[in-house]
């Protein structure tokens, strides 16, 4: 089963595609580009690259799965509006999976892990994972510091993704270099079983965990003196 897999919560913009079979999850192709401010330039074009790598058409995908963030509002909804247009246009199911998910799922190595990403204005979206890959605690925002704390309690000895790189001096915690940001392959690990079942499809809602920065007007200024 050909799945493509997008993701916009994180400065990279990912677009892939996926073989799932019974035997497990294998990428096909993948285009992934780390630009805070071009989540809604990039992604289009690059789910076109991937369906060409891969020499397939949009008609060979039998499903789609999103990250669903958390993240900040412009850039999250770009890859969640793609995939639901996607999936309602070739009539095939939507899965989505935390995006956090795929950066501390594949970070596991026996002892919990904080998994952070960005949240801007100070603030880090995070989760704790045990040392299976599961998540325990989260997705939460908070200041850094509130996280590392609460990561500790939880046992957790490294952090991982590009939150805890930029925060690294306030958690104070180990920090791995890679996953950086959501795997898509991962994600599609996380959604295969749905998949391969053929899951009814899925509401995409997305994880923003606070209002956007823009708000609208409460009231109008008058133009003339």
């Amino acid at each position: 089963m050909l799945v493509l897999v997008v993701d916009s919560s994180t400065p990279a913009v990912t677009a892939a595609l996926v073989e799932v079979s019974a035997d497990g999850v294998a990428s096909r192709a993948q285009r992934c580009t780390v630009d805070a401010r071009a989540h809604g330039e990039l992604l289009a074009p690059q789910v076109d690259a991937v369906l060409a790598d891969a020499d397939a058409r949009p008609r060979d995908l039998t499903a789609i799965v999103a990250g669903l963030g958390p993240g900040p509002f412009t850039g999250l909804r770009v890859g969640l509006v793609t995939a639901a247009t996607m999936g309602q246009v070739l009539g095939i199911p939507t899965y989505g999976v935390c995006s956090l998910d795929a950066i501390g799922y594949p970070a596991a190595s026996g002892a919990p892990v904080l998994a952070g990403s960005d949240a801007r204005r100070k603030e880090l979206y995070w989760a704790v994972y045990d040392g299976a890959g599961q998540r325990i605690v989260g997705p939460e925002v908070s200041a850094p510091a509130v996280a590392a704390a609460r990561a500790r309690e939880l046992g957790a000895t490294i952090a991982v993704g590009d939150g805890a790189h930029r925060y690294a001096e306030v958690l104070d915690l180990p920090v791995r270099v890679e996953p950086r940001y959501p795997d898509a392959t991962v994600l599609a690990l996380l959604a295969a079983e749905r998949i391969r079942a053929g899951a009814p499809s899925e509401r995409l809602t997305p994880l923003y965990l606070r209002r956007p920065d823009a708000v609208a007007a409460t009231g109008r200024k008058p133009v003339l003196p």
